[in-house]
């Protein structure tokens, strides 16, 4: 989960959507994003939306985040992944699927968690599940499965977490879809 965030957060900049420009543009939209990925910090309570200085401090987390993509050497992802995971972890706890969530205890399977600080800020909340993610996958998968967008029109980035390791884009539903449209158009042109 954590890779796939951070993946979609770093996607969300005006780099990568030129037309669209920012995606982030206020605390509304970063709720919706947190929403849209089912991601629940304790810094942000059930309603609760963040602020601007939530907002400052998520499009930093995110430019953080785009370096650690980019970096070639892999001890160096391992190095910065492992800061972002020690900016708010209070550690691993075997916990009950809900039990953060503040469901009953005896409910659900056991699962592992890294705890986040009490305090946290929401940046630092979610530094702690994209770095999670990031080093989760340099452990099973590679380095090599991060890569930048195929699509000549996109900056793109992502962490490709699929089974096979073949996916060339950043959103394959947009940036794929247009590709194959461009080629097509291209084959027709020829023809």
């Amino acid at each position: 989960m954590g890779a796939g965030v951070a993946t979609d957060l770093v996607n969300t900049s005006a780099l990568v959507w030129r037309t669209a420009g920012e995606v982030l543009t206020g605390p509304a939209e970063l709720a919706a994003f947190l929403a849209e990925h089912d991601v629940r910090l304790d810094a942000l309570p059930a309603g609760g939306l963040p602020t601007d200085d939530d907002l400052a401090q998520v499009l930093e987390l995110r430019q953080e985040t785009r370096a650690l993509l980019e970096l070639t050497s892999e001890d160096e992802v391992v190095e910065g992944a492992n800061r972002l995971v020690r900016r708010a972890s209070a550690g691993l706890a075997l916990l009950r699927d809900g039990e953060g969530a503040g469901e009953g205890k005896g409910e659900g399977d056991l699962q592992w968690y890294v705890t986040t600080a009490p305090n946290a800020s929401v940046a630092d909340e979610l530094a702690v599940l994209v770095g999670t993610g990031l080093l989760g996958v340099l452990h099973t998968l590679s380095h090599e499965r991060f890569r930048y967008c195929a699509s000549p029109v996109c900056e793109g980035m992502f962490v490709d977490t699929s089974k096979a390791g073949r996916r060339r884009y950043c959103m394959p539903g947009l940036c794929g879809n247009r590709q194959h449209v461009a080629n097509h158009r291209a084959r027709q042109q020829r023809s």
